[in-house]
């Protein structure tokens, strides 16, 4: 993928990459802020890796320097109504995942540069975070005049605990990438420009499991989050009978039996 500006305006470029969803955040010459066309073209290729049973993870990352320097105000605040603000088509999934249908499969996310508030945001929806050791972070929203509306709120203090979350919420200070990995906002911390290849080792590695296993553990753990344990210890049963009766089971128990590698379907 290339870092320059597309002709074509494309704010989001999607590549397949076996089982793994390429999702690159393409507006470097902005810094990957985010207009109206960038959060629409984002909520549409979540839905495609939703919807797509050849795809099993997504890689979230972005060209250039920087992750995102956060919403492009001067397009958006026009945008926002009495209702909020709506970019999310009928096939679409909103990546913040604070309205419409969840997504049901995992994403990994590689950062680099500056990271601010709506990265921070995604990143807190999705499941493991690679960071480059220059990545600097910031959830800036309350020196803006407005809070953070796409889940920080919800997630931020589950993640990291209150006070770390509030530490950053609500100074609006910008912090580096120790202490996102101190505080557990991201998962490792890797040398500049290597944090793609580290994050696509891992899309890679989860995608090689068995996908309805790895969907049903990530539902029941975000059941729990969403509903309690009771919830969550009520499924576990249920699923489990629901998995242990799929193609991929069997598949794995030969593979455990003969040593081999199991090559799973989704079936």
């Amino acid at each position: 993928m290339t870092d320059s500006p597309r002709p074509d305006g494309a704010r989001i470029v999607t590549e397949r990459c076996g089982h793994v969803l390429l999702i690159q955040l393409h507006r470097p010459e902005k810094r990957n802020a985010a207009d109206f066309s960038m959060l629409q073209q984002l909520s549409s290729a979540y839905g495609e890796l939703d919807s797509d049973p050849e795809l099993r993870v997504g890689l979230v990352h972005a060209a250039g320097d920087h992750f995102t320097a956060g919403l492009d105000l001067a397009d958006i605040g026009p945008r926002i109504t009495e209702s909020g603000i709506d970019y999310v088509d009928h096939d679409g999934i909103n990546p913040w995942q604070v309205s419409g249908r969840s997504l049901s499969k995992p994403v990994v996310m590689a950062v680099q540069g500056i990271c601010l508030t709506l990265g921070i945001e995604l990143m807190l929806a999705s499941d493991i975070v690679v960071a480059a050791n220059s990545t600097r972070f910031g959830q800036l929203e309350v020196s803006r005049g407005i809070l953070p509306f796409g889940g920080a709120t919800l997630r931020f203090p589950r993640a990291v605990g209150w006070g770390n979350a509030m530490r950053w919420i609500l100074t609006g200070d910008m912090f580096d990438a120790a202490e996102a990995l101190r505080i557990g906002l991201v998962q490792e911390v890797v040398p500049e420009g290597t944090q793609f290849e580290r994050a696509l080792e891992l899309a890679e590695r989860v995608a090689a499991q068995a996908p309805l296993a790895v969907q049903a553990a990530l539902a029941n753990a975000r059941l729990a989050v969403r509903s309690g344990d009771a919830a969550a210890e009520a499924e576990l049963q249920p699923a489990l009978v629901r998995l242990a009766s799929s193609d991929d089971a069997r598949v794995g128990l030969e593979a455990f039996a003969t040593r081999t590698t199991a090559r799973f379907t989704g079936h």
